[in-house]
């Protein structure tokens, strides 16, 4: 079965490289291509590709955001972030927002190619230098329980959604409140927390989180 590809890259050489290598190898079509996260979100639908690659610096719309928008109206297109982009907490936020994959732009074409056959297959193919940082992080200590007890239940609120990926401004819409508000929980959550991030706030709540689920119950 042929492999329908969607690129979504504002280089327009990056873009025509990579449908090129796409069109060019055998159970593989590109069926379109689009330099913003507008046009994306627009003609995607159309489409139906069975795999996109994103890159994340987008102009207007990001990758992460245009991932979020266009996922619940494909659920079954994966989605492969495909970016420069090597820090934790780009890779939380576009797996929060609904990627499956994670590749580096200076991955070889052949591992592309593969990576690309492995989601549609059901895997979610990331870099191996992504892979380790993800490892990393879910090998942190377990956190304190008492330390996520301590947050107030709007505290709590704003915890899970930048676990999801949200924005600041996202959440601030969500929950109806200012920018600054947000700002504010965000402070008293790295106060309460001991961390200096949104990454590392995240890391500890979804570390809470598995061991919560994972603790047996009581006698």
């Amino acid at each position: 079965m042929t492999i329908s590809v969607s690129i979504v890259e504002d280089d327009s050489r990056v873009r025509a490289s990579l449908a090129r290598l796409v069109d060019g190898a055998p159970g593989f079509r590109c069926v379109s291509n689009h330099s913003s996260a507008e046009d994306a979100l627009q003609d995607i639908p159309r489409f139906k590709p069975n795999v996109v690659l994103m890159d994340i610096n987008l102009p207007g719309i990001n990758g992460v955001e245009c991932a979020r928008q266009l996922k619940p109206q494909l659920p079954g297109t994966q989605i492969i972030m495909l970016t420069v982009y090597r820090n934790t907490e780009h890779i939380f936020n576009a797996l929060a927002a609904g990627a499956t994959g994670y590749m580096l732009k200076q991955t070889p074409p052949a591992e592309l190619l593969a990576a690309i056959r492995d989601v549609n297959a059901g895997g979610s193919p990331m870099s191996g230098h992504i892979a380790r940082k993800i490892v990393q992080s879910f090998q942190q200590p377990v956190p304190d329980v008492s330390e996520s007890q301590s947050l107030s239940p709007r505290e709590a609120e704003v915890l899970t959604l930048l676990a999801k990926g949200f924005l600041y401004k996202e959440i601030a819409d969500t929950m109806k409140v200012s920018y600054a508000t947000v700002h504010t929980h965000i402070r008293h959550i790295y106060e309460k927390l001991h961390v200096r991030s949104r990454t590392e706030a995240v890391a500890k709540h979804l570390g809470h989180n598995r061991f919560q689920h994972a603790a047996p119950a009581a006698a």
